[in-house]
């Protein structure tokens, strides 16, 4: 197995990712443990909000982590920002899985404290918005939700949340457009369903 030396730190640049898979590739189980907690939770994020389904969202963060030390070895410094990539393998292993679903579904509602606790009113309040916002993401096509989810959740510059998607930044920005648009529709109508109870 070959040993990461400076010339690899090197080919790393200022890019403290690669010089971490450049180590997971020589075997270092604390290089692995390093990239996991620095991107765990955006790629849990991601992909909740992707699939609407917290336990689903962590197994693709597990395929995620899995392909970074399948494919470590093979990992070129300078083509692309190395969380660009892993933003990428999550992004297809989310639509992978929403092309195997029959039905789209949500989670429920998250348990509250009790209505007594201080602030409790405005912590439901709060949860049935995000509710709201991630069911009318559920119904956007796939590749809105992944725009949405890339520049508003992850706070992706365009052209990184671009290089993600394999799209011109352009692309980017009219399924950025085309997905804010159907957002407020579907809020809107839920919004006046409600009324007219």
């Amino acid at each position: 197995m070959r040993k990461y030396t400076g010339q690899d730190r090197h080919r790393g640049g200022n890019d403290p990712d690669t010089v971490l898979v450049l180590r997971i590739a020589n075997g270092e189980q604390a290089a692995a443990s390093e990239l996991v907690s620095r991107h765990l939770s955006k790629m849990v994020a991601l992909a909740r909000h992707m699939l609407g389904d917290a336990a689903e969202a962590e197994d693709v963060a597990q395929e995620v982590f899995m392909k970074v030390w399948q494919t470590a070895h093979k990992w070129q410094p300078g083509k692309a920002k190395f969380e660009t990539w892993m933003h990428r393998v999550a992004i297809n292993a989310c639509y992978d899985r929403l092309r195997r679903r029959r039905e789209i579904y949500t989670d429920q509602l998250p348990d509250h404290p009790d209505e007594d606790s201080p602030g409790a009113d405005q912590i439901i309040i709060e949860a049935q918005l995000s509710q709201q916002v991630e069911d009318a993401m559920m119904h956007l096509p796939a590749r809105q939700r992944a725009a949405l989810s890339l520049c508003h959740l992850r706070e992706m510059k365009n052209k990184d949340a671009a290089r993600a998607l394999e799209i011109s930044v352009e692309a980017l920005e009219s399924l950025l457009a085309r997905g804010r648009r159907g957002l407020r529709k579907h809020l809107a109508e839920h919004v006046t369903a409600m009324l007219e109870r």
